[in-house]
């Protein structure tokens, strides 16, 4: 992103550059599109500070820009002609505003505002109103279309000492942001910078925003993460590309889209974790809210294709709790052991990698080659137990009691949490956002509902009822369900080679083979094979990290053709005018691939996108991606899949469903007029 914005900021001033070339041979100078003056407080005084407010009218539809103008702009430039002896102090500006274009955020002033600059009068200098005191100020004038450098040649005006004018800068003053009397603190973690403001926590913050004013430390368009812990606000704002890092920050803390707002100079020093959050409406949900809507999604996510593939296991543990009735509690309370327990472990480890400055997502586990090849060689493992290659009581297939469902649980999270329902999608982007113990309770309340049937099933003996007796049909059906557990170890290898390369693909496979080898020849007594089998095994397991391959992971191909989604393309894709389908997907992420099938892959949608105009853009999360990362929480969910249609005449996005009908994107299609296509 960085690269691009540099690209285009020095075509920008290029173009700049020659327009200042043209204005200069004119033979008359254009009426400038912000106009400006130069105005005293009062008359000089000799030895006091006197000041004076440069004052800008931009036309509609135009802008200038802050002292660190973002993305793209520049910064006003003043050049004093002063009498003997006076000095000019450094420009106090009001709060800015981001103002986004061409997906570049700008820091700007659209309506009239006053730049407030101390000069320095000296005790022995010229105290008449009449002292030549010049500013040839120089700045930038922008529209949505346009920018243009503009000048003028200000000379100091002393107005009459009148009732209106001391109202005037008393406006002025105030919409200059105070400095705060503490100083901040500021440190540096991978991809964040970390800012602890002093703020009082009774201090409202309706929209809070921090401008820093040193250039190129921070991705002016990342999102800004507020918390606030006491007396202190602390931000997580994404960096730039390192240059280094700056002994000193200043800044504005905007509070609100009024103009509210406080300085702030920040030195380097710890920087508080933890606090309450403060931002999103997501954040605002009352915790009950989001508690049963964790409990629902975790329920519903039973029923989602990505838990089909360890349905056997929980088919299994089923069948056998109709043997008796504290045998069917004692298994329920044990998978509902092992299903919380593994997501409140996946829970907590997302809140210590967020904590400490990662930009991962639920489901980061899969975005990890070596997981993908450890659930790979599990499921090559279960698989071969299903089909009655050999017995291990270390897996919880072919064995019975409170140790196999607690395997069986902790297997089923782990497997079945990557596919976030639209309930649960709410709730754990709410949990991102939340204090550690309340973010905890909603991934509690998450495995909770994922073992509620199961739950049910053990201390409702009604339900038991419904389940066939005992019998020989047990060791058919396990042999049965090797068949769905054989299918993902297939998709996790073919993962394996996506997010790490054929090589590593290759190694992860023998991983879970070798093993398989090495009991089948101990049960036929074959130590030879065994120790060949377990040696190679090693080797692969010490070589495995080293095999990941570090290349970019190419696009699958698609009917729609989509470009790669970010925040520079979508922005081009929105400037065209015309409406924009954007998908953010996974390779791990069944919910998705099931969803591209059914609604995305088609030709019936190819046709409509092709009649309607339609940009397609996707966004690949199979590997860890920072900016998909903060761009999903900013939508307010924690992982894929994620839909967003964009409409012709611009506006907000509309947020699809996570489950997509087969005509969901051909009548959104239809509904726009018809447009040019997208090869036009």
């Amino acid at each position: 992103m960085q690269a691009s914005v540099s690209s285009l900021f020095r075509f920008l001033s290029a173009l700049l550059i020659l327009i200042a070339a043209g204005a200069a041979s004119a033979p008359a100078a254009a009426q400038n599109h912000i106009e400006a003056d130069l105005v005293a407080e009062h008359a000089p005084v000799p030895g006091e500070t006197l000041t004076v407010a440069l004052r800008f009218r931009p036309e509609t539809g135009w802008h200038g820009y802050w002292a660190n103008p973002g993305d793209a702009g520049e910064g006003m430039r003043l050049d004093w002609s002063l009498p003997g002896g006076w000095r000019a102090g450094e420009p106090d500006y009001p709060v800015p505003h981001a103002l986004e274009l061409i997906g570049l955020i700008n820091h700007v002033y659209e309506d009239p505002y006053a730049v407030l600059i101390p000069l320095r009068v000296p005790a022995d200098g010229s105290a008449s109103p009449g002292a030549p005191v010049v500013l040839d100020a120089q700045w930038l004038a922008c529209s949505d279309t346009l920018c243009v450098p503009e000048r003028a040649r200000l000379r100091l005006r002393y107005p009459q000492d009148t009732p209106e004018l001391r109202d005037q800068f008393d406006q002025y003053r105030a919409a200059i942001p105070p400095l705060i009397d503490r100083q901040a603190r500021f440190g540096f973690m991978r991809d964040a910078l970390r800012l602890a403001i002093p703020l009082p926590a009774a201090v409202d913050l309706a929209d809070p925003h921090v401008f820093v004013r040193q250039k190129d430390v921070v991705d002016y368009g990342g999102e800004q993460r507020f918390t606030r812990n006491g007396d202190t606000l602390i931000v997580d704002i994404p960096r730039a590309r390192p240059r280094g890092e700056p002994a000193g920050l200043e800044g504005i803390l905007a509070l609100d889209d009024d103009g509210n707002g406080i300085r702030f100079a920040a030195v380097p020093g710890a920087v508080p974790a933890g606090g309450a959050p403060v931002g999103p409406p997501a954040a605002d949900t009352p915790l009950l809210l989001l508690i049963g809507g964790a409990l629902l999604g975790g329920l519903l996510l039973n029923l989602m294709p990505c838990v089909f593939p360890i349905l056997s296991l929980k088919a299994l543990t089923l069948a056998r709790a109709g043997e008796s009735e504290g045998q069917a509690r004692r298994e329920a309370l044990a998978y509902t052991a092992g299903v919380v327990l593994a997501c409140l472990a996946l829970g907590a480890l997302l809140l210590v990698l967020r904590a400490g400055g990662e930009q991962v997502g639920w489901a980061f586990q899969l975005q990890e080659p070596l997981v993908v090849a450890g659930l790979l060689v599990l499921a090559t493992l279960v698989t071969a137990n299903l089909a009655g290659l050999y017995e291990l009581p270390m897996l919880p297939i072919r064995t019975g009691g409170r140790g196999s469902a607690f395997a069986t649980g902790l297997l089923a999270a782990v497997v079945a949490t990557p596919c976030t329902g639209p309930f649960m999608a709410a709730a754990l982007g709410a949990a991102l956002l939340l204090p550690p113990l309340p973010a905890l309770v909603l991934f509690a309340a998450l495995g909770v509902g994922l073992a509620l049937p199961f739950l049910a099933l053990g201390f409702v003996p009604a339900l038991r009822g419904w389940l066939p007796r005992p019998g020989p049909w047990m060791e058919r059906f396990r042999r049965m369900m090797a068949i769905p557990m054989g299918l993902t170890a297939l998709a996790l290898a073919w993962l394996a080679w996506r997010a790490g390369g054929l090589h590593f693909a290759f190694a992860a496979t023998a991983l879970g083979v070798l093993p398989i080898v090495a009991l089948i020849a101990r049960h036929r007594g074959n130590r030879m094979v065994m120790a060949i089998a377990g040696v190679v095994a090693l080797y692969f397991a010490g070589s495995l990290p080293f095999r990941v391959e570090q290349r970019a992971i190419a696009a699958q191909a698609s009917l729609l053709d989509p470009q790669p989604w970010s925040p520079e393309t979508l922005a081009r894709a929105r400037a065209t005018g015309r409406p924009v389908f954007v998908w953010f997907t996974a390779d791990w992420c069944l919910t998705c691939k099931v969803n591209e099938s059914v609604a995305i892959e088609r030709e019936a949608t190819r046709d409509a996108f092709a009649r309607a105009g339609v940009v397609s853009l996707r966004g690949d999360w199979t590997r860890r991606d920072p900016r998909i990362t903060r761009f999903l929480e900013s939508r307010g969910v924690a992982g894929v899949p994620l839909y967003l249609w964009y409409p012709a005449a611009g506006g907000e996005p509309e947020q699809l469903s996570q489950v997509l009908g087969p005509d969901t994107l051909v009548d959104l299609a239809k509904s726009q007029p018809v447009g040019p296509s997208s090869s036009d």
